[in-house]
This record gives structure tokens, C-alpha cells and sequence, in this order.
């Protein structure tokens, strides 16, 4: 990428923008493995706030639209795009999708740019196809929606860019209406929601509108914030002096769910990036916030001297051997596919694949079994995800249950949730139903003796 940048500097025809330079460094960080949130921030570090607005733009939007742009590259590639360098693929992608959907970006400079970057990568006559499959799409542009597949399932997934297999599986459990709605959903923008620490949620209103950050009231929780996405938290008064953080309602709702009584010890098993713990530790006497990860739970650590959290604890630990006594209350939030953040991480729809459910129910299995461990007697154990599968959410319930006789599915005191959003005792949020992410959770009480 070094090479990238400097010939793109010096040797080039058309300098490239530092922002499009960004863009091809975050797709070929996510080809790598890399989530799309880490890649956006470090391929980020160096712009300026509306070159990474921008940024932040063009690639949640390729994302969403993926399969929609590939289907109209797809018959204007000689040959199709499964012949090309990956690299290429998604040059073309970001390029396309300049052209069509980013009104603040002239044509000339999406064809021109994007040429220039495949030219400085992948030589001259690659450039040339992506001049010629470009500005075709630009002459093309008032005919450019690709034909509807005859099949309803494959009609669904393209017009809304989702695998043909996740969208196969919720048709099955939602049928065609809640299906197409949920789909159309999680290609929102999603905001960024604000949860007040140590002030209430009309100071922090008072706060951010004198900082000029517009403010709404999000779904499902009025103790919160929503601000539009793109604010630089960082550089606002009111989040460097540590009187909120952020967190989807979703989450909140978690952790309301759970209501474990006040002055409780409480373990947070999976806990980074931390929001969950910090929100616990509004009612326990002390929260330890536990993760696997080094560099995550650094994260958590920084924040809780933010926040200025006196009764959390972060501590570096494997679920899989949490050596702790036996706690008051026990939050797992286990790791899993994420189907409910599909439109916070859009990247996560075209990463899945079916045998991840496996994969992950597996997990989520043996975390349970060593979680029950740590719960005392008479102790909450709060079984939570962010996926809307069945294999990770109702089926682990029933499987726990099954075989910890001593557990019993509780359901939370009346009140502590909105009713929407319980389902037999059980948490469950739906983006489509109630505009947060997807959520998952059981409270799961263990017998005294």
C-alpha cells in the first residue's frame, strides 16, 4: 500500500484522493480477515472529518449494495467478474457505486479516479477495462437495474444484497413481508445511540446542543441520545468528559433484561468492547468485566478511566476458564454470527457461511456449561447474543436447561422491559420490528440448593 501511495503521488496522471486510497485499503483489509470497523479506523488515521464521512459512505454503501453492484458489472465484464483480481472486484464495486448512488461525486472524477487506481495496482490493461466497464455504467445509467430473477428467493436477495442462504432461512422462519422488511432494514443507517453516565439524559440533550450536535430520541429506550452518524465523539465535550458512551438500545435492553438486584457481584464474561459491564455497573456493587483478548479489553480499560467506573474491574480471561467464586449474577454475552448488526456491520452478511452456525453453537454450548459454574447458588445466569438464529438463541436455552436441572428460565420483573420485546420470557429484539439491532437473551435462575 506504501508502493500504492507514492506512486500515486508522483508518477500518476490523476493524483489519487487520500480518501479513495483509504477506501482500497479498508477492502483489502476485510479480504485479509480484518472487521470493517478496524479497518475503517485505520485507514482512516490522517483524514480530516469529511474525508472520513466520506469515507465511511462509500464503503458501508458498496457493502450493503454488493450483490446489487455485482449484478450490473457482471454482464458489462467481458467474461464476468469471477475472472478478475479480487483487487479489481472491489475497485470496480467502490467505483460503480460512486457513479450511481454518491450525487456529491461527478462522474468524470469516479471513472477517473477509480481507472487510476486500477492502472497503479494492476497495470494498464486492467485500467483499460475499468475505463471501458465504467463509463458504460455512466452511459447506461437510466437502464442500469438488472433483470428480476424469476425465483422469489433470488429476487429477494438481489434487490436487497443479501446471500441467497441467509435470506433462504428467514423466509422459512418470517415468511415474504417481515423477510423483505428486516432485509430493507438492516441497509439503514444505523446512528450512533448515547447512554448518560452520572447525568441524566437532559443534560447530556443540553450538553450536545450547545456543541451543535443534533439530537432524537431512539427506539425502545428514552433515557437515551441518538446523534447522526459520522459526529466525532471524540472532540465533543460531554464523551471526552466521560458522561456517556455508546451503546445500541439492544444492548441496553440486555442488560435491563437481566435486572439483577442491586448491590449484586456481578461477572460479564465476554465484555469487551464493554458497553454491557459499564451499563451493569449502574446497580451493582462491583461488575468484573472479563474477555480473552488482550487488545479488546485494553479498549474496556480505557474507557472505564473515561467513564470514571470505580466498581469495574477489567480482567483478562478465557469464558472457557473463568476462574472466579461463584457470583451473584452472570452475564454471557457469547461470542456468535451477529445476524442482528447486519446494518452496523455490513461486511458480516458476505462473511457468513452456514457452517459458521455450526461453529458458533458449538461455542456458545461449552460457554454456557462453564458459566453455570460460576453462578452462586440462587444466582441469575444471563444468556445473551446479537443473532437472530434459532441454532444460537432458543435451541442453547433449551439444550442448557435440558441438562442443568438445577436452571430454570425466569423471566424479568414486570416492567423492566418493554413488552414488545419479550417473547416467552425471553428477550427478543428484531431491527424490523423494533428499530435497534437484533438481541437475544434468557435470565436462567439457579435453584438455592
Amino acid at each position: 500500500m506504501a508502493q500504492l501511495e507514492t506512486r500515486a503521488a508522483v508518477g500518476s496522471r490523476v493524483a489519487i484522493t487520500p480518501a479513495r486510497i483509504a477506501a482500497s485499503r479498508v477492502m483489502a483489509d476485510l479480504r485479509a480477515g480484518t472487521m470493517l470497523d478496524a479497518a475503517l479506523d485505520s485507514a482512516a488515521r490522517g483524514l480530516d472529518a469529511r474525508d472520513r464521512r466520506w469515507l465511511h459512505e462509500l464503503c458501508f454503501g458498496s457493502l450493503r449494495r454488493r450483490a446489487w453492484l455485482d449484478a450490473v458489472l457482471e454482464s458489462r465484464v467481458r467474461g464476468g467478474l469471477q475472472r478478475l483480481h479480487l483487487d479489481v472486484r472491489d475497485l470496480l464495486r467502490i467505483g460503480a457505486y460512486q457513479l450511481v448512488a454518491m450525487d456529491s461525486v461527478p462522474a468524470y472524477a469516479a471513472i477517473a479516479q477509480t481507472v487510476e487506481q486500477v492502472k497503479v495496482s494492476h497495470g494498464d490493461g486492467a485500467s483499460r477495462l475499468a475505463n471501458a466497464v465504467l463509463r458504460r455504467l455512466d452511459r447506461e445509467r437510466d437502464s442500469l437495474e438488472p433483470g428480476t430473477p424469476a425465483d422469489p428467493l433470488d429476487a429477494l436477495a438481489l434487490a436487497h444484497s443479501h446471500p441467497r442462504w441467509i435470506v433462504a432461512r428467514w423466509l422459512a422462519r418470517w415468511g415474504a413481508d417481515a423477510t423483505r422488511r428486516l432485509l430493507e432494514a438492516n441497509n439503514r443507517e444505523a446512528h450512533t445511540i448515547l447512554r448518560p453516565v452520572g447525568i441524566v439524559r437532559e443534560q447530556l440533550e443540553a450538553m450536545l446542543d450547545e456543541a451543535g450536535v443534533a439530537t432524537f430520541e431512539p427506539a425502545l429506550d428514552p433515557g437515551s441520545l441518538g446523534v447522526q452518524h459520522g459526529v466525532a465523539l471524540t472532540s465533543v465535550g460531554a464523551f471526552q468528559q466521560g458522561l456517556c458512551f455508546v451503546q445500541d438500545p439492544a444492548a441496553t435492553m440486555v442488560t435491563r433484561y437481566a435486572a439483577f438486584p442491586t448491590g449484586s457481584v456481578v461477572a460479564d464474561l465476554c465484555a469487551a468492547p464493554g458497553g454491557k459491564a459499564f451499563e451493569l455497573a449502574r446497580d451493582a456493587r462491583l461488575v468484573v468485566a472479563s474477555d480473552a483478548s488482550v487488545a479488546r479489553l485494553a479498549r474496556v480499560r480505557e474507557s472505564i478511566s473515561r467513564l470514571d467506573l470505580k466498581n469495574v474491574t477489567a480482567l483478562v480471561a478465557d469464558a472457557r476458564f473463568p476462574a472466579l467464586a461463584p457470583m451473584d449474577g452472570v452475564l454471557l454475552d457469547a461470542p456468535c454470527t451477529g445476524t442482528g448488526t447486519f446494518r452496523r456491520h455490513p461486511d458480516m452478511r458476505w462473511r457468513l457461511k452456514p457452517s459458521d452456525l455450526a461453529v458458533m453453537s458449538a461455542v456458545q454450548r461449552a460457554l454456557l456449561k462453564t458459566a453455570a459454574t460460576v453462578v452462586a447458588p440462587g444466582g441469575l445466569l444471563v444468556y445473551s447474543t446479537c443473532s437472530m438464529e434459532a441454532e444460537e438463541n432458543d435451541a442453547q436455552v433449551e439444550s442448557f436447561l435440558a441438562e442443568h436441572p438445577d436452571f430454570s428460565l425466569e423471566p424479568p420483573p414486570e416492567g423492566t422491559v418493554p413488552d414488545a420485546v419479550l417473547d416467552a420470557g425471553r428477550l427478543r429484539v428484531l431491527p424490523h420490528l423494533h428499530g435497534a439491532d437484533g438481541a437475544f437473551a434468557a435470565r436462567l435462575r439457579r435453584r438455592v440448593s
